[in-house]
């Protein structure tokens, strides 16, 4: 049974982080975005709709939907539980967004998952964006620091505007980090894994020239269910966000920014490092190339448009 929900109570928000968890154990990759997960544990967003898929009182699947863009239309995300795979969720919970949605709707596959290319083929979308996962050891050689060009961290309370303005200009038009406003960046601060001192801030000039905004996915213990031996996930460090000022590019802030962050991580004792960009990203996929980063896997954007 497909369940459609403005909000959801706290019970049910827990069981889909549960779900999610699983998903990602399993697939290597989390199956939603980031910015879906912060509204999950933050208590949701007004415009999101939530689809629960039940099997005998059970969650074992579950599609967000945000009917916000009305330029590039609706956006949906979907999760099946790995012990209910395999048993046309998938295709129930996509037809659910489909109805949902009206004409037109974009689908994201994290990992690019056979089962999603199969289920996006059989419902009539189209690919149309790819985002590129990367990675490289931290035990590897790292360039050394630039030091004509000023680095400094992140100092919360003081450095929220010109951070802003700096990232909205570096990503303007871009579908996921463009527009930021100050409550987006103030979620973040309010995570867990935040750290200060790995936002990194380059400075020319007395002006705010890029950032390195550096992230600990954490090492933890757990088990997937309690017949489940307890294992382990070594913490992997994330150059999150990386954005040069319109006005500095072509200087080397970009590079001198990322080596710093790769440093920084290394001396918190993470062996690996992992990054997204683009496909089309030619000039960043050269950057990431050359500092030593391999492709680890793809995110694609699927799309679907109703013919008349």
């Amino acid at each position: 049974m497909i369940t459609r929900l403005q909000h959801l109570d706290s019970t049910t928000q827990e069981q889909v982080l549960a779900l999610v968890a699983a998903a990602s154990d399993l697939d290597g990759v989390p199956p939603l975005a980031e910015h879906v997960l912060l509204h999950l544990r933050h208590g949701g967003d007004i415009a999101d709709s939530h689809f629960i898929a039940t099997r005998d009182g059970n969650l074992v699947g579950y599609a967000h939907l945000d009917l916000t863009d009305e330029v590039e239309g609706p956006s949906a995300e979907i999760v099946v539980a790995p012990n209910a795979r395999n048993q046309g969720i998938g295709s129930e919970l996509v037809s659910a967004i489909i109805e949902a949605s009206g004409s037109r709707l974009r689908l994201w596959s994290h990992g690019d998952l056979p089962s999603a290319q199969s289920i996006a083929q059989r419902h009539g979308f189209q690919r149309v964006r790819t985002v590129v996962q990367m990675r490289r050891s931290l035990g590897d050689p790292i360039p050394d620091l630039d030091n004509s060009i000023p680095i400094r961290s992140f100092l919360v309370g003081l450095d929220e505007k010109a951070w802003l303005e700096l990232n909205n200009a570096a990503f303007a038009g871009h579908p996921e980090q463009s527009d930021w406003s100050e409550r987006d960046l103030a979620i973040r601060i309010s995570e867990s894994w935040f750290d200060a001192s790995g936002f990194l801030v380059a400075e020319i000039d007395r002006q705010m020239a890029g950032f390195c905004w550096t992230k600990v996915h954490g090492g933890h213990t757990h088990q997937h269910s309690p017949d489940d031996p307890i294992h382990d996930h070594d913490p992997i460090g994330e150059i999150y966000i990386m954005g040069v000022s319109p006005n500095h590019r072509g200087r080397g802030v970009g590079r001198a920014l990322t080596i710093a962050g790769l440093r920084y991580l290394r001396y918190q004792g993470i062996f690996s490092a992992m990054l997204y960009v683009d496909s089309s990203n030619e000039s960043a996929l050269k950057l990431y190339a050359s500092l030593g980063f391999t492709e680890w896997g793809r995110d694609v954007l699927y799309r679907y448009t109703l013919q008349p």
